[in-house]
């Protein structure tokens, strides 16, 4: 069943708390240890269920062309290439017959691998090397236990109830089929494979898709006998039977990972949880950042209206780091919407050079409107910050809101080193903007007999040559000649 994040609809949910009711996605769960799946519900500390990738997993029958070109990776072409063409260089004694039966016990347990590895989220086949390393050779004598068994329930129907209780129990067998090789592949016992109930349990928790996947069987296994006697009667023998065994083998792998992507597709379903593993072998899924945890935190109280406690948030947040950029900004547009123009003033100072440092004119403008709109007459108390808001305006085209911003700059800090950087864009603002060429003069000679020791005291003459031409007001020219 697909499930979408409470917060964010559309996205897939990966985790969902018992206690509260609620999926979240992987936004909401930046922290959360998908490798070990592990993670604690941000609303009540309670460990959640892991949902893997059910909720995103792309039906099956929208993927029938990846199953067809499943067996023709590297790996599995391998695997076919060397079980169906070794038989026929083998010396046709016993030993030759011996190597048939391992390669064939290889190739029955790489299609059992596959089934696992699919239902695990690997998209990609799995490696030559399980085919013929390792344990799990005893997947084909399982197989043919169920098979016994099975062929015994339907000798057992024939002899207690005649030819109907035979056909039914041959129907359920057939039927049934595709569900015991899955449980076999997953569980690895015989008892749990032809188990009618736990049969039944798997049938009806994947429910009509079940019977959409037999069909696809039925057709897959006809079409793989119909390729196999049109090889055989149309082609020699000595082509004919490594073809029909390269078909034969190539359509049993298609089918196996059809069963094992089905068994992927409906792991809530039947009570397990794996993802797509392929994509994301190289990535640290092990996240523990702080501030991606702050940042999901954030927007699910905002969506959920804590519009308080978010506020508080931010608070204690610049309380610990009161320059973070990020959590200023977050902060004001907070305030802003939610005009509340006390805490503005309070934070005005942060928030006026986050803005500035953001070109952001529109914003320092609307800003200083209601910090006047609380307290009349109100001026910045800190000349750096007066000075890059007001610079900031000035190279926006407000020529006006910079003048006021620095409005007897020399009363309220006398003996700040921005004072001549201050009145200089007075006079540029006046000069270049306004076209007040005399009252740009004005400071110009203000700043030039008041800041003899300030670095712009040597360039304010060209200043003053300029606004005599009636030139803008630019200041010297670069030059790049070197003195000897």
């Amino acid at each position: 069943m697909k499930h979408d994040c409470h917060y964010h609809p559309g996205d897939p949910a990966k985790w969902h708390c018992g206690e509260c009711q609620v999926h979240y996605c992987t936004r909401c769960m930046p922290d959360a240890d998908t490798r070990q799946r592990k993670a604690l519900c941000p609303n009540c500390s309670k460990a959640m269920r892991y949902l893997g990738a059910a909720t995103e997993v792309v039906p099956f029958w929208n993927r029938i062309g990846s199953f067809f070109r499943y067996p023709f990776h590297s790996d599995p072409l391998i695997v076919i290439a060397i079980c169906t063409l070794v038989p026929l260089v083998a010396p046709a004694n016993l030993i030759g017959i011996l190597i048939w039966l391992l390669l064939a016990l290889a190739l029955f347990k790489y299609t059992y691998a596959v089934i696992n590895h699919t239902a695990e989220g690997h998209l990609k086949p799995p490696s030559v090397s399980v085919a013929f390393t390792g344990s799990g050779f005893n997947i084909v004598i399982l197989q043919l236990l169920v098979f016994i068994f099975m062929g015994g329930l339907v000798g057992a129907a024939a002899m207690l109830g005649g030819p109907l209780l035979m056909l039914l129990a041959l129907a359920f067998v057939v039927l049934a089929l595709p569900a015991s090789i899955m449980v076999l592949a997953m569980e690895r016992s015989v008892g749990a494979a032809v188990n009618p109930m736990n049969l039944a349990v798997l049938i009806s928790r994947i429910g009509s898709p079940y019977f959409l996947l037999y069909g696809y069987l039925i057709l897959l296994t006809l079409a793989s006998g119909v390729a196999q006697d049109f090889a055989h009667n149309h082609f020699p023998f000595w082509f004919s039977q490594p073809l029909s065994g390269f078909l034969n083998s190539t359509f049993t792998l298609i089918l196996f990972n059809m069963l094992g992507y089905l068994l992927f597709q409906y792991q809530e379903e039947l009570g397990f949880a794996s993802d797509i593993q392929d994509d994301t072998e190289n990535v640290d899924m092990h996240q523990r950042d702080r501030s991606t945890r702050f940042d999901a935190d954030i927007d699910m109280n905002l969506k959920d209206g804590n519009y308080d406690r978010v506020q508080g948030m931010l608070k204690e947040a610049l309380k610990r780091n009161r320059d973070d950029a990020l959590r200023i900004g977050q902060l004001y547009q907070l305030l802003v919407a939610r005009n509340d123009t006390t805490e503005l003033y309070h934070f005005h100072p942060r928030i006026l050079g986050w803005l500035a440092s953001r070109s952001d004119d529109e914003g320092i403008v609307s800003l200083l409107g209601m910090l006047e709109a609380t307290e009349p007459g109100f001026k910045l108390n800190d000349p750096e910050i007066a000075v890059r808001c007001a610079r900031c305006l000035y190279q926006r085209g407000q020529y006006k809101p910079a003048i006021r911003l620095l409005q007897d700059f020399h009363k309220r800090f006398p003996e700040s080193d921005e004072l001549a950087p201050a009145y200089l864009l007075v006079a540029q603002s006046l000069a270049n903007g306004l076209n007040q060429w005399e009252k740009a003069t004005a400071f110009l000679t203000f700043i030039q007999k008041r800041c003899e020791k300030h670095p712009l005291h040597e360039q304010i003459p060209v200043y003053l040559a300029q606004a005599e031409t009636r030139e803008l007001l630019k200041g010297p020219k670069a030059s790049f000649l070197i003195q000897e």
